[in-house]
């Protein structure tokens, strides 16, 4: 039986470099591909847009994939990556959302059009750096499973991966934590083995995202007022944009004690200012489900969620899932449930299904 292909997402950082140097050794026939997403032609000019795909980023793919003897290409995705990414991120702000632009890559340019290309290249599989596995379930479904580095755990993002997409992917880097990972990748002489990992959005590099959508969208922020829980004017709010729920440094008010975003209307463009407790609930909905590891969900089926990536997880149970419309009930009230972040559901370390959340 011939080797199978496999083509990896090579960003240029240490996790997608040892990714293809693990499935290289495995005996996969490994292609490289650097996704061109914003910029101009990254190897022939200095530009330098970002960190995880600017100037840097493609020349160090280019040495990694030399260094490990494998093809490199870099593919523009500059045009799905603005309809399907910036688009989205930045119309949620406009909506008084705060999205995850990482979970809409994942979905359509990492697993949507790498995949495409990786079929027309006649590869059996796409892989990519993130600390997660691949399993098939007993019911027959694929889903993402925990990496084995809780520290590192990258699930969170992924849940909104197709059966089809998961059955044509391959995560080797789950297996290992951060430190064996660098230190595979010093023991082959890799030279992004130091490299420090990307923190930022990659397409907005100050995080002023408030800034970065004036700019795409040529429309300033439209000042507005901050109320109360009763409607009382409490100031004026630099625009929607400006602002998440939980928030409370930046507001540019000071009412003489600690005051969060508890709310954001975008139809009336006021920002609700309130306290700690306000941001406290047992329930959420969510829109758009996916199903992963389960088929389905049902009233009463228990799991673990997820509402924001660095969220630990609480103990939660299924109200309703009808009409693609979730809701849960959390055992413990969670904070700062925020509109266009991810509930994501687990089930003995592994996603079950997930949705966007609305309320």
């Amino acid at each position: 039986m011939s080797k199978k292909t496999v083509v990896v997402g090579m960003s240029g950082g240490v996790d997608s470099s040892v990714c293809a140097y693990l499935l290289k050794e495995q005996g996969y026939n490994v292609i490289g591909i650097t996704m061109q997403l914003v910029g101009e032609d990254p190897l022939a000019s200095d530009e330098r847009p970002a960190p995880c795909c600017g100037n840097e980023a493609f020349k160090d793919a280019l040495r990694v994939a030399f260094h490990l003897g494998i093809p490199h290409h870099v593919i523009d995705f500059k045009n799905e990556f603005k309809e399907n990414v910036i688009d989205y991120f930045i119309d949620e702000y406009l909506h008084g959302h705060t999205p995850n632009p990482c979970i809409a890559c994942n979905r359509h340019l990492k697993w949507g059009s790498l995949l495409n290309k990786a079929k027309e290249l006649g590869a059996d599989y796409i892989a990519t750096g993130h600390y997660a596995r691949v399993i098939k379930l007993d019911n027959g479904r694929f889903a993402i499973r925990n990496s084995v580095t809780a520290e590192k755990d990258q699930t969170y993002a992924l849940f909104n991966l197709t059966q089809e997409q998961l059955s044509h992917t391959l995560m080797p880097v789950g297996e290992h934590d951060k430190n064996q990972v660098r230190e595979i990748a010093k023991e082959i002489g890799l030279n992004v083995a130091s490299k420090p990992d990307s923190q930022e959005i990659c397409f907005v590099m100050d995080n002023d995202y408030a800034s970065y959508i004036e700019r795409e969208t040529n429309c300033p922020s439209v000042c507005g007022n901050f109320i109360d829980s009763e409607g009382n004017i409490l100031g004026t709010h630099k625009g929607i944009t400006h602002y998440t729920i939980g928030q409370r440094k930046g507001l540019g008010i000071s009412l003489g004690r600690r005051i969060f975003v508890t709310n954001i209307d975008p139809d009336n463009n006021t920002v609700t200012l309130g306290e700690n407790e306000d941001l406290f609930t047992h329930t959420l909905t969510a829109k758009n489900i996916n199903f992963m590891g389960a088929e389905s969900l049902e009233a009463g089926d228990e799991f673990t969620g997820k509402i924001r990536y660095n969220d630990k997880g609480t103990p939660c149970r299924v109200i309703s899932c009808e009409n693609d419309i979730l809701k849960v009930e959390f055992e413990n009230k969670v904070r700062a449930v925020t509109p266009g972040q991810a509930l994501v559901l687990y089930k003995d370390g592994y996603v079950a299904a997930g949705g966007t959340i609305v309320s």
